[in-house]
Order: structure tokens, then sequence, then C-alpha cells
């Protein structure tokens, strides 16, 4: 069983910015995929970035060109760094991490998700 420890999450004005953690209880080399959704107020999770395991990363258009996903394979943790925030973002984010071993299905893996609010 993988374990995800998410981390700063917060308040902020419209244009301030966040640096979400994920930290995993297993090495980032034994991770195929780990990505980042979001659940804004009464609506349904959506998918904000991922990066694969070859370093290749992807980014939801509606986040393209504010946020980034990064990761630190010495310290098992991912990262999201959120930039020119707006009150749309405002939602919990969640960090997931699939494994997938050879000959056996994917597994997912999700945190306890970490509040952000964009609000004057």
């Amino acid at each position: 069983q993988v374990q995800l420890v998410e981390s700063g999450g917060g308040s902020v004005q419209p244009g301030g910015s966040l640096r979400l953690s994920c930290a995993a209880s297993v090495s980032i080399d034994s991770i195929y995929l780990m990505a980042w959704y979001r659940q804004p107020p009464g609506k349904q999770r959506e998918f904000v970035a991922v990066i694969q395991s070859s370093g290749t990363t992807n980014v939801a258009d509606s986040v393209k060109g504010r946020f980034t996903i990064s990761r630190d394979n010495a310290k098992n943790t991912m990262y999201l760094q959120m930039n020119s925030l707006k009150p749309e973002d405002t939602a919990v984010y969640y960090c997931n991490v699939r494994i997938k071993p050879t000959g056996i299905p994917a597994s997912d893996y999700w945190g306890q998700g970490t509040q952000v609010t964009v609000s004057s």
C-alpha cells in the first residue's frame, strides 16, 4: 500500500502563489505516474497536471502557463507550483500516484486532499 501526504494549501488573494507538496511512502522510481486533481465546491473532480515516469509533464488548459508540476526523487515528493491564482482555482486538491508493476494491473492511490482558497 502507498501512502500520500499532502501539504501547502491555504488561502490567498487573486494573483497570489502557493506550492503544494505530495510526499509518497515509496520511491518515485517505482511510480508509473504522479498527478494532481482538484474538486471545486459543488463540482466533479477534474484533472490538473501529471508527470510521467519519464519526466514528461502535461497540464490542463485551464492552468496552462500558471501551474507547474515537478518532482524530487530523493525526497519521494511531487510539487505543484501555482502562480497567478484565480478565484476559479478554489478547490480541494488531491495528489494521485499510479503504480504499474509488470504483469499486474495498475493501482491508484490518493492523498487526503488540501484546501486552496483564492478570494479577495
